[in-house]
């Protein structure tokens, strides 16, 4: 099922820019849906995700990070108005190995938390002993290669405030991820902006 995901990253029309030490490779998939990344340059890590579906009337609709921060406009009407740096912040940033997520702010000790895997609704649940704090979240990745999730592949950690929550990426995953590097590399970047990124 992994191929599936790779077959359709293959057939998507993708454009391709280098800026600010940055890969940026935007897809349009057949269903007019949108995908933009970006990865490192020199390690090759992926530091955003995220996607847009056409809008109810046909127009573009608002993008959705799947992975990466979202970077906050400046709303000159609500300047006085910040969102709070106290509230719990949930970012995901993987590794090569690993799906991982950051929940800032979350200052209770590391035997507050319980991480569990829930195969049946395809989601992992954070909830704490204290009840503060209550999160389930999908791994879009797992459900995009029709493979479930597996408790056994979840380690978790506790630093500076932050939970950490990582999932050993299955194989298959780490195979679509390797082969679909490869593409990239053969694809053309333009440093001045974007370019067909098809291999000639």
């Amino acid at each position: 099922m992994a191929e599936l995901w790779l077959e359709k990253l293959q057939s998507a029309q993708k454009t391709c820019l280098i800026q600010d030490g940055r890969r940026k490779i935007h897809f349009t998939f057949a269903e007019g849906t949108e995908m933009a990344e970006e990865y490192d340059t020199k390690t090759g890590d992926l530091l955003v995700r995220k996607w847009r579906k056409k809008g109810t009337l046909g127009g573009a609709g608002r993008w959705e990070i799947e992975v990466g921060e979202q970077s906050a406009p400046i709303n000159l009407e609500m300047e006085g108005l910040m969102e709070s740096n106290i509230n719990p912040i949930f970012v995901r940033k993987d590794t090569q190995t690993h799906f991982q997520w950051r929940i800032r702010n979350l200052p209770y000790p590391i035997d507050n938390y319980k991480i569990v895997a829930k195969p049946e609704e395809r989601q992992i649940i954070i909830s704490t002993l204290n009840k503060k704090y209550y999160k389930k979240f999908n791994v879009p990745d797992l459900e995009r290669c029709q493979l479930g999730i597996d408790q056994s592949a979840i380690e978790f950690a506790h630093a500076n405030n932050t939970l950490i929550i990582s999932y050993k990426k299955p194989s298959a995953v780490i195979e679509v991820e390797k082969r679909f590097q490869q593409e990239l590399k053969k694809m053309k970047a333009s440093k001045d902006g974007d370019v067909d990124c098809t291999p000639s």
